[in-house]
């Protein structure tokens, strides 16, 4: 029995679907910790508010108008942005005051980035070629800082430590 390209393109995708729906159900524990502590001490929002970008772009991507043909991108997306809003109101519930505005902000910086986005492609890009050229593109580029934000919460700590090596050159 032979397996047609569209068969093997959708056994493929739902084992990259399930793969993805791991990836997004990853950070689970620390909102359970996070939880039970009441509070999100020293956790960064940045990966889930990167993450969430990135769900948002593909999503516009998986459209029929943008790309056709691409429900299983248009699923884990937003399955993806469900776990991401969920994990961000958690988030947002035991921040303090400042940890709330700062998240609030950039998920509105965000929103209103894809906004231009769409209007933008649908405005300029007249084909299914370019519309799915200039989202990819920004999907490529978001989903390689959805994957680099972690690394960024990680070497945050190091970072007084430069501004006092800085200061030492100065004088």
């Amino acid at each position: 029995m032979v397996m047609s390209e569209n068969t093997i393109r959708s056994i493929i995708g739902v084992i990259g679907n399930v793969i993805s729906c791991g990836l997004f159900l990853s950070p689970l524990p620390t909102f359970v910790q996070i939880i039970k502590k009441g509070t999100v001490e020293q956790f960064s929002p940045v990966p889930y508010l990167a993450t969430a970008l990135n769900c948002m772009l593909w999503i516009f991507y998986g459209l029929p108008f943008v790309h056709p043909n691409s429900l299983l991108v248009i699923t884990i997306n937003g399955i993806g942005l469900t776990f991401e809003s969920v994990y961000l109101t958690i988030f947002l519930i035991y921040s303090n005051t400042q940890g709330r505005l700062k998240v609030v902000k950039v998920l509105a910086a965000e929103i209103a980035f894809v906004v231009v986005v769409v209007v933008v492609v649908l405005l300029v890009a007249h084909t299914y070629e370019r519309r799915t050229l200039i989202v990819g593109i920004l999907c490529i580029i978001f989903g390689t800082c959805m994957y680099a934000a972690p690394l960024s919460v990680m070497v945050r700590p190091h970072f007084p430590r430069l501004r006092s090596i800085r200061k030492l050159r100065l004088w």
